[in-house]
């Protein structure tokens, strides 16, 4: 580490303070910051001294991330070969879903940190780390089968309108994953949705039966599958989304870690399963027929709640205001999937809404606290009197 450390010393010197190439200083201390530890601290405004950086918490939720876009490559290889009726290994599976995802991935981080790089130059002040989780985030929220073109098209907007526009990273107020998913979803619908885009090389198969449980139940069509194994993922849909079982695993290296708030995924586990049983009693359709624990195992609704929702920049800040941005999400999340089928899977619009409203909740939280602390105060005083 040290042979590293040393050359890396002297990549930098020309880009050091003063030299000739000081203005692209900011990409190159990039690679620095991501190979070490930063060797600096903060040193004026408000803070709380932790040895836990940005880093490190965008690393760990990269290895939360780790179990559900595993079991996703392997899903992919399966649904695939499932649909060609023949036989193959765990690693037939696995190779064929890498070399559908991978490259998925590789166009998400290259043109995600090219805009990050040059904007960072462009401000003059360091590259954040925080496009580490969303240029993986937004690969594992997407059909298998979208064009790389649109994954790149879809990465930029995100980046650009869901973040650089707002002043970069800390400074959004929508999760710019899910702002990359909204654009694909309503700039390119055909490829975000159907019956063919959720298996690798649909189009090439003469009988694709690939359509999303969400999608299926939207059309009025019936239900093949058992709770577990909607629990279990061996389902079609995006490649991350599929299997709670492996999301479960993510959450709880959030949760014990403190990365993750588990208020938010309670609270969103309360408020879908509340509006899944009162739309059980009512019945009117085959969405609000399904049953309210099925809701919560399919489609995008436990990575959503798990990994998009925890969102600490965009979520609510204020412990009372989790709980309620949680339960919010999830009964809109219900909500949306049963009273609008073009959008079964409501989760991506439910947590961008409540984004929005993410300030407000927090506002009047805050406010709460203050008349509450008021009246024990005069209280207070006229015991006192």
């Amino acid at each position: 580490m040290s042979y590293l450390r040393r050359k890396l010393d002297e990549i930098k010197r020309p880009f050091a303070k003063g030299e000739k190439w000081e203005r692209f200083a900011p990409a190159v201390n990039a690679f620095d910051t991501f190979l070490f530890v930063p060797n600096h601290t903060t040193s004026k405004g408000a803070h709380i001294r932790d040895a836990v950086d940005l880093k490190r918490t965008m690393i760990t939720v990269i290895i939360a991330l780790l179990p559900a876009l595993v079991y996703g490559i392997y899903n992919t290889g399966y649904q695939h070969f499932s649909q060609l009726g023949t036989e193959f290994t765990f690693m037939d599976a696995f190779i064929h879903g890498a070399w559908k995802i991978i490259p998925m991935i590789v166009v998400s981080y290259v043109v995600g940190l090219t805009i990050e790089f040059a904007f960072a130059v462009y401000r003059g002040h360091e590259v954040n780390e925080g496009y580490l989780v969303t240029g993986l985030l937004i690969p594992m929220i997407m059909p298998v089968d979208i064009p790389l073109w649109m994954v790149a098209i879809s990465v930029a907007f995100a980046v650009l309108i869901a973040k650089e526009a707002f002043g970069g990273t800390g400074m959004n107020i929508l999760n710019p994953a899910l702002t990359a998913r909204a654009f694909a979803f309503f700039a390119y619908p055909t490829y975000m949705s159907g019956n063919k885009v959720w298996v690798s090389e649909a189009g090439a198969l003469d009988a694709v039966s690939g359509e999303t449980i969400l999608g299926s139940l939207a059309a009025g069509q019936s239900v093949g599958y058992s709770t577990f194994e909607m629990f279990q993922g061996a389902i079609p849909g995006s490649i991350a989304e599929t299997s709670t079982l492996w999301i479960l695993v993510g959450a709880l290296i959030l949760i014990f870690t403190g990365v993750g708030s588990w208020r938010i995924m309670v609270g969103g586990v309360i408020g879908a399963a509340v509006m899944g049983f009162l739309f059980n009693l009512w019945g009117a359709n085959a969405l609000m027929s399904f049953d309210w624990l099925n809701h919560l195992v399919v489609g995008g609704f436990a990575f959503g709640i798990v990994f998009m929702a925890t969102d600490p920049v965009s979520a609510a800040q204020t412990l009372k205001g989790k709980w309620i941005y949680g339960i919010l999400v999830g009964i809109f999340c219900i909500m949306i999937r049963v009273f609008n089928p073009a959008y079964p899977e409501g989760v991506m619009l439910a947590i961008l809404l409540m984004n929005v409203f993410a300030p407000t909740i927090d506002h009047y939280v805050v406010e709460g606290n203050i008349k509450k602390r008021t009246k024990r105060w005069a209280k207070a005083q006229l015991k006192t009197a």
